[in-house]
């Protein structure tokens, strides 16, 4: 089994390739800091079984850079992280991750992680299942016109401010939107939001 790490931290990426390469029949055929540096891999016609990704990262986040290899055909990814919050595990599956586990895993644990992803069988780590189940329980959120207005603008990359002037409201009701729009998707940022909202068809 061929692995790409994808995380901006290269202590935790020569950790992980130690462990990875470790397990029979497993080896870690690149590394990539972050998510666009991982997309030229792919273009480039590296071949892989499974893509391990970190959530946070410069350039390009594990969310966008999951979404963006499920929409070119790549090979399933596998979140590991440290963030266990609903919202990100929620929102980490909805672009297209197989699995979700946590950086704490024992070995054992992500090596059954990793050829379940190969295998495209969803793997999630305990801690992080309840989560799920508990967003599938969730009553589908209901933005007002306003809301979608706005969130239509911000999947622009639109600054507060260039919202603010474009629906002529101030600053401060844009920032009200937000903390609305965030709390009515479960999520916690901008990128998080455009992601849910799409994912549902809201925009």
């Amino acid at each position: 089994m061929r692995v790409l790490l994808v995380d901006d931290h290269p202590v935790v990426r020569a950790g992980l390739r130690a462990l990875i390469s470790g397990f029979d029949q497993m080896t870690v055929a690149a590394e990539a800091s972050h998510g666009v540096e991982a997309l030229e891999l792919l273009d480039a016609g590296l071949d892989v079984d499974v893509v391990v990704m970190d959530l946070q990262m410069p350039e390009m986040d594990g969310v966008r850079t999951t979404a963006e290899v499920r929409r070119r055909g790549g090979p399933p990814v596998l979140v590991l992280t440290t963030f266990d919050t609903q919202a990100d595990v929620v929102v980490a599956l909805r672009a297209g991750a197989v699995g979700y586990l946590l950086k704490d895993a024992p070995a054992p644990t992500l090596r059954q992680a990793l050829i379940d992803t190969a295998q495209r069988r969803a793997t999630l780590a305990p801690e992080v299942a309840s989560a799920v189940v508990e967003q599938l329980h969730r009553p589908q959120p209901t933005l007002s016109a306003r809301e979608i207005e706005l969130l239509e603008a911000l999947a622009t990359g639109a600054s507060n401010r260039e919202l603010a002037a474009t629906l002529f409201i101030s600053q401060a009701t844009v920032k009200t939107h937000l903390v609305h729009i965030y709390d009515k998707l479960g999520v916690t940022n901008r990128t998080a939001a455009i992601a849910a909202a799409r994912e549902q068809r809201l925009i």
